[in-house]
């Protein structure tokens, strides 16, 4: 890493070891069905995550598709202050693509991995040991061709043979891995045996020294934080996490669990990360925002009850001495009222300068102008905008300006007590307007149904979430709908004051996604 990327990241306080932040909510964390973001949405995470100081950036995997390989070529582009990966499985072609998609980054690293569990070897590649050994060599050779930074991941390294794993990460050693990833693809290990595969490792590989060891743990029996904490504790020295834990099935560990733990109980860790955990909530509702994926009020830290006392004798406490039940501060962790004083009456230059503070870049002057004209209209019917606002106003604006085949042009609906609930909808599908009269047992059912109906899309909801952005009755209403077809996820948002229109807007951002063509699955690590 050059010394202006080592700087700006942080380092650990004196005499303590760094623990490099590995995160990958823009590749491990997309693969949380109908999390899939777009390409303008991933530079705005991993604008984000770099002004929060994370060490290394998984962008994606560039092989996966067209747009995956745009994703990472753009976000090497615009991050410079962080490691920028891509991911790649052990065959020439993904490596030569990550390569190429990473070429103008200013700190590349290529991941590359293969599965050395017997049911993967057996089962998913069909594979001798011996051939798996002799691939993760070569790929590893092979990356080293681009970049002298190279991580290797032995898939499902949690059920491999001890033995087996020892010899295939001496061997990747040799042959140039810098950072050797021990995963634990499907969340199976507990935390004491997590963190003494870690030690073995570390004491039986005879070149271990010559590597950072790092760990990716998935969270199927809630003991992904567990494990990668166990697992510091036995002397790996990078964590791969992700924003809210974000991720396959159960998810990954969460960044911020992970960081704040080290950070508060430094009597146990002898490390720390070069996190600014200032950042860790506006980054954490930006993820929610962008992927539709709500934060619980009761989640670690970034939850909305994170700092929150009901109880009499809590409230007492904490009155009198915050760490009786505080073990952190909220603002250590970006729990601040940011507000933007502006109205319906401030200039464009105050709205881009507020925007370039949340890291929001416009790459044109029509996305711009779209932006500050719903920021009017928003202002019009909000006393007050808040960052949460403007975050959630950019996202609508984003999917307002895509190529898409269907835009919500006009919705009214009328409900009542002792009468049925009547929505009329105007769409424009490819091109034409066409419009719908239809009832419903609610005015978002009846709303949902008149768009079925010009849509006949055929999917079945599973999901219907509604949040307020910030506090207070003029509150925006975000609203999250999950759609499945054929076996397909998508998720769809949408933000209004008006809780019918964002309702709305998400189930035509839905069908949008559902129309375009699928996107190709990403691999487990």
């Amino acid at each position: 890493m050059s010394q202006h990327s080592e700087r700006s990241a942080g380092a650990a306080p004196q005499g303590r070891d760094r623990l490099i932040i590995f995160d990958t909510t823009l590749r491990d964390g997309e693969q949380s069905p109908g999390a899939s973001m777009t390409r303008d949405e991933k530079l705005r995470i991993a604008r984000a995550l770099e002004r929060m100081r994370v060490d290394v950036i998984e962008a994606g995997f560039p092989i996966a598709s067209p747009d995956d390989f745009e994703a990472v070529r753009a976000v090497a582009r615009a991050v410079r202050e962080s490691r920028v990966c891509g991911l790649a499985r052990a065959l020439e072609r993904d490596i030569d693509r990550a390569a190429e998609a990473l070429r103008e980054a200013a700190a590349p690293r290529i991941h590359t991995f293969i599965a050395t569990s017997p049911i993967h070897m057996e089962r998913k590649l069909r594979m001798r040991p011996e051939q798996v050994l002799e691939r993760a060599v070569e790929a590893v050779r092979r990356a080293r061709r681009y970049t002298d930074d190279v991580e290797f991941s032995p898939e499902d390294a949690a059920r491999s043979e001890p033995d087996f794993l020892c010899r295939v990460i001496e061997a990747v050693i040799e042959a140039g891995a810098t950072t050797i990833n021990i995963p634990d693809t499907v969340g199976y290990s507990l935390p004491d045996q997590f963190g003494e595969l870690i030690r073995t490792l570390l004491e039986r590989v005879p070149n271990a020294h010559r590597a950072v060891f790092s760990v990716h743990c998935h969270n199927d029996l809630g003991l992904a934080v567990a494990n990668s904490l166990a697992a510091v504790r036995a002397g790996a020295r990078q964590v791969e996490c992700t924003i809210n834990g974000l991720g396959e099935r159960a998810g990954n560990a969460a960044l911020e669990e992970v960081v704040m733990a080290v950070r508060t109980r430094r009597d146990v860790f002898p490390c720390d990360t070069g996190v600014d955990t200032t950042q860790i909530v506006p980054v954490s509702r930006l993820v929610s925002s962008i992927t539709g994926f709500p934060v619980q009020p009761n989640k670690a830290i970034v939850g909305a009850n994170a700092f929150a006392h009901e109880s009499g004798i809590h409230q007492d406490g904490v009155l009198k001495s915050r760490e009786t039940y505080e073990i952190m501060r909220p603002e250590d962790v970006g729990w601040t009222a940011n507000r933007i004083v502006l109205g319906k009456h401030s200039g464009r230059n105050a709205f881009r300068t507020r925007l370039r503070e949340l890291g929001i870049e416009f790459e044109s002057e029509e996305a711009l102008n779209e932006a500050f004209a719903r920021f009017k209209e928003l202002a019009d019917k909000k006393h007050e905008i808040y960052d949460e606002d403007l975050q959630a106003l950019v996202t609508d604006t984003a999917l307002a300006l895509e190529n898409e085949r269907i835009q919500l042009l006009y919705c009214r609906v009328c409900s009542e007590t002792g009468e049925i609930p009547e929505a009329r909808v105007v769409l424009r599908i490819d091109g034409q307007e066409r419009s719908t009269t239809a009832q419903g047992d609610g005015p978002v059912d009846a709303t949902f149904k008149a768009i079925e109906a010009l849509v006949q899309a055929r999917t079945q909801l599973l999901l219907y979430s509604v949040n307020a952005i910030t506090t207070g009755t003029d509150s925006q209403g975000e609203v999250t709908v999950r759609l499945e077809r054929g076996g397909r996820i998508v998720n769809g948002q949408g933000a209004d004051t008006d809780i019918v229109v964002a309702s709305a807007k998400a189930y035509v951002n839905a069908l949008n996604k559902m129309l375009a063509p699928a996107p190709r699955a990403h691999p487990q690590l």
